[in-house]
């Protein structure tokens, strides 16, 4: 990995898992690295973590609650108040498989947290983003999104909630705004990217809310450090071009080195993602306008 010297990077979820392994390799190569988590207690621990191995670090901790409208504003708020520029966001943070839910704002747990939160995060800290020189947007999908599809008449699952259903169709929706988001940039012709990342089959804690997952993570599984790995190359690597995706090389994409890996037609319908971002407009209220000279888009809710 590159050095991150001069880098400000956001990591959602770093508390644990995938997220944890991301910022701390991040910190450890020289970013200043903001651990954007909902549970401020397990986020000092990891940052402390970080410190302990790597002295040096700049590491620091900020209250990001992605099931509540409320906490993005105030923590997109705080964040662009002391940081102008942010030259990397990951989208990391996601739930996995749980009971029927719903956020502070009505949506659907899993479409709510691991789409539309970061979707409303994303646009409320454009304008920092597109500041920085190189900028990279990083959002985190799965191989779930195989068997995903937008339910645009019943996106929040109201009518009827299959688990494993609508945790397909948010990832599917990760990788519909990492794609279109990355085409409304380049039509500006702004430096700002945004790439997506699959970490395979690794052990964290999100896998362990499954039944049958834990019993044959040690057969096909990697470990949550190597389920980073995708992610790292897909927000550093000088050559990851914009709107690519990245996930583990061997056994179906399940684990082994970060490697350009190809997603589903689906996730690259051009007119279903223009659909959904409308959607996450009209339900979010963070909506990405263009400006007069038609070069930049920021939200309108800032």
């Amino acid at each position: 990995m590159p050095p991150q010297h001069a880098r400000t990077a956001v990591v959602t979820g770093s508390n644990c898992g995938i997220g944890f392994h991301a910022a701390a390799h991040l910190a450890r190569s020289g970013a200043h690295v903001i651990l954007a988590c909902r549970n401020e207690a397990k986020a000092h621990a990891a940052r402390d973590r970080i410190r302990g191995e790597c002295p040096t670090a700049s590491v620091a901790v900020s209250l990001l609650d992605l099931t509540d409208l409320s906490s993005i504003r105030a923590f997109a708020h705080r964040t662009r108040t002391d940081h102008p520029t942010i030259e990397l966001l990951i989208n990391n943070a996601g739930v996995m498989i749980p009971p029927y839910s719903t956020t502070a704002d009505g949506f659907e747990l899993q479409f709510g947290t691991n789409h539309l939160g970061h979707f409303a995060l994303t646009g409320l800290l454009l304008p920092t983003l597109m500041k920085a020189k190189d900028g990279r947007v990083v959002t985190v999908a799965s191989n779930a999104h195989r068997f995903g599809r937008i339910n645009f008449s019943d996106p929040n699952h109201r009518r009827r909630y299959i688990r494993w259903e609508a945790y397909g169709q948010s990832k599917l929706a990760n990788l519909l705004f990492a794609f279109e988001l990355n085409r409304r940039l380049g039509s500006r012709g702004t430096s700002l990217t945004s790439t997506a990342a699959h970490p395979g089959f690794a052990s964290t804690n999100i896998v362990r809310e499954s039944i049958w997952m834990p019993a044959v993570s040690p057969l096909f599984g990697q470990s949550s450090d190597a389920g980073s790995w995708p992610t790292l190359r897909a927000a550093t690597d000088p050559h990851a071009e914009g709107g690519s995706y990245w996930g583990p090389k061997w056994f179906f994409q399940l684990w082994g080195p970060p490697v350009r890996v190809h997603s589903t037609r689906a996730a690259n319908d051009e007119a279903a993602a223009r659909r959904l971002w409308t959607l996450s407009e009209d339900l979010t209220g963070v909506a990405y306008l263009s400006e007069p000279d038609g070069k930049s888009f920021a939200p309108d809710h800032p």
